[in-house]
């Protein structure tokens, strides 16, 4: 059927863009990670804290966070609880799947829309963080990119669980 082959190909695509994303969230979560030893054991040790590490740690997870969604949803990891759907025919299942995938995918594509524009808000105005004076806009366009990819794998699943839908 043509959206099974539809479903299939945009699964592969998004599928390899997502787990590039997850390898650089994954290196993002280390860097968090070395720079949060650092900071404590230079902060009880010398006294001396790395000034502006809460500002890298909270960018660093905001990027962290929409990479992995995508990742998540493209290896089906989030959380169902199905207790009464799993009671329901397969087409049910499958309707009811469809229409939880493309609320989602309204919600990310506005999240992913609204920070675009913030981005280009932030880029407008050139506006910083406090500590380090870092510009924001990029952080928060390679959240609107998480978000985007995001939106890629609820896309994929609708066509996915549509497919299912009116299989006969």
């Amino acid at each position: 059927m043509l959206l099974n082959r539809v479903a299939y190909s945009a699964d592969r695509v998004i599928s390899k863009i997502s787990r590039w994303l997850h390898s650089v969230g994954v290196s993002i979560l280390a860097a968090m990670m070395l720079l949060t030893f650092a900071d404590v054991a230079l902060r009880y040790v010398f006294n001396r804290p790395i000034s502006g590490s809460y500002e890298l740690t909270e960018f660093m997870m905001a990027v962290l966070l929409t990479f992995g969604i995508a990742y998540c949803a493209v290896v089906k990891g989030h959380v169902t609880v199905d207790v009464v759907v799993s009671r329901f025919p397969q087409r049910v299942q499958a309707i009811i799947d469809s229409i939880t995938c493309l609320l989602g995918l309204s919600l990310f594509s506005l999240i992913t829309w609204q920070c675009i524009l913030y981005a280009a808000e932030k880029y407008g105005s050139g506006h910083g963080s406090v500590v380090l004076e870092i510009p924001i806009y990029p952080f928060i366009g390679l959240i609107a990119l998480g978000s985007l990819v995001f939106c890629l794998a609820l896309l994929a699943h609708l066509i996915e669980f549509l497919s299912q839908a009116v299989e006969k």
